[in-house]
């Protein structure tokens, strides 16, 4: 589980499903897909915090991997971020952290042992046990 603690892209396609995935894309090619489910949990999160502003993504050096998620609220973008809309929840990712995300997926995930939010990222050529951290 991952604690919540430049231009803009074509407006997303809305699921009808609650598996398929919502697409920000330019060119026709996703940048990062978001299912529903997870719009729906950082929606939730953003409502219980009042939080204005959206959710950034990136990557950091570090972790058992080499590579880490960062996942935050952040009030506003950056000048030289990708903002990518879901519904009406923004998603803000810095150039260099989009070269390790591009083409992956945020999922919530639910069970009797755990919930949270899980990157299923394409670029990862290795991942550690926790899911926090990874080698690309």
């Amino acid at each position: 589980m991952i604690p919540l603690g430049q231009s803009q892209t074509n407006p997303s396609s809305i699921a009808t499903v609650d598996t398929e995935p919502i697409s920000a894309s330019t060119e026709n090619a996703p940048l990062i897909e978001v299912t529903p489910r997870a719009v729906s949990k950082v929606r939730e999160i953003f409502e219980k915090h009042a939080v204005k502003g959206g959710l950034r993504l990136g990557v950091l050096g570090g972790g058992c991997s080499g590579l880490s998620y960062q996942f935050k609220f952040d009030a506003k973008e950056r000048p030289k971020d990708h903002v990518l809309t879901f519904d009406d929840v923004k998603i803000f990712v810095d150039p260099k952290s989009m070269l390790y995300l591009k083409g992956m997926t945020l999922d919530y995930k639910e069970s009797l042992m755990q919930s949270g939010f899980v990157f299923e990222n394409p670029n990862a050529k290795k991942a550690c046990g926790c899911g926090t951290s990874f080698t690309a």
